[in-house]
């Protein structure tokens, strides 16, 4: 019987198959030992086969992926959803902050992929002016390197309603740091989603995880559930990191648009853009053309240590 995984609740996967049953699966025990060293071999978004007593027999092979290296496992990944169209990044400058190294390894290993982001900036409605300033400019950064943006208030509903026609005719994961308001956008959304929500600790500055599990929800609060509806949102836990995972380090520039068009003109086709000479990328550093932040970003995930990759054992 074939299906999609629409939920993951970490031992449990709900699948809707084919003929417009939920099945709660399991996963057989094997398919932690083929080499797919991830902490869920299986993924909200994955195409797969449920065999007798409701085991998750088959993965059929996917067209895309976002995966991040597993927080407490480091030489495991975590894959946040699979078989997407695009993925909205939801971000703050403030109450908590979303640093340019995260936004920054989040779009690499989207454009690994080639899976589209929109940077979604919530919260306008709490800034002060100096902040909306300093979003402004992050927004002027990432649309010159060529990244669609958005400023909204999931609180307010600014700026929300044009985000559904982003959305229609898509699987669109949903993604972001604890506390930026994702599931509090997604209920602005999709009302009937009803998504737990949950204050910003005071103490640290930093949200608390309100979503435990990934999640498919369907875009209309009318439309049932069908394996050939286009239209959800893939809701995924607030996560406080992006590690990297299946990265080769002579890939990495490609994976930086801005530094990729530059690198074309470096002496050397093997340059690292560290220390060569003749190397475009550091010169347009210095004179201002690639961004600082982008830079250190990207010296950061050079720096990676490097492991066996996923890709290789999938």
């Amino acid at each position: 019987m074939k299906g999609l995984v629409i939920k993951n609740t970490g031992s449990w996967y709900t699948v809707l198959t084919d003929d417009g049953q939920l099945l709660d699966c399991k996963v057989k025990g094997n398919f932690r030992i083929k080499g797919i060293r991830s902490t869920n071999p299986v993924a909200v978004g994955d195409r797969v086969t449920v065999g007798e007593g409701n085991w998750i027999t088959e993965i059929e092979d996917r067209k895309n992926y976002i995966i991040r290296k597993s927080i407490n496992l480091s030489k495991q990944s975590h894959i946040l959803a699979a078989n997407v169209d695009q993925a909205f990044l939801i971000v703050t400058v403030s109450k908590p902050e979303t640093s340019t190294t995260f936004i920054d390894r989040f779009l690499a290993s989207a454009e690994a992929y080639r899976v589209p982001v929109y940077l979604i900036f919530n919260k306008g409605d709490m800034l002060t002016d100096e902040e909306l300033h300093y979003q402004q400019m992050m927004i002027d950064l990432y649309e010159t390197i060529g990244y669609e943006c958005r400023a909204i208030s999931a609180t307010t509903g600014q700026g929300v309603e044009e985000l559904r026609p982003l959305l229609e005719g898509k699987i669109t994961l949903f993604s972001g740091n604890s506390g930026v308001g994702k599931s509090t956008l997604i209920n602005s959304i999709v009302p009937h989603a009803n998504q737990r929500t949950a204050e910003i600790s005071d103490a640290h500055n930093t949200g608390m995880h309100t979503t435990t599990f990934s999640e498919m929800i369907p875009l209309d609060s009318h439309s049932t559930l069908n394996t050939q509806r286009s239209s959800f949102l893939i809701d995924t836990p607030g996560i406080k990191g992006f590690g990297t995972f299946d990265m080769e380090r002579e890939e990495l520039t490609s994976y930086f648009k801005e530094i990729f068009e530059f690198s074309k003109q470096c002496r050397f086709s093997d340059c690292t853009h560290t220390h060569e000479p003749g190397c475009a990328v550091l010169k347009a550093v210095e004179d201002h053309y690639i961004a600082q932040s982008r830079y250190q970003s990207y010296l950061s995930m050079l720096d990676d240590k490097d492991e066996n990759k996923y890709r290789e054992a999938y």
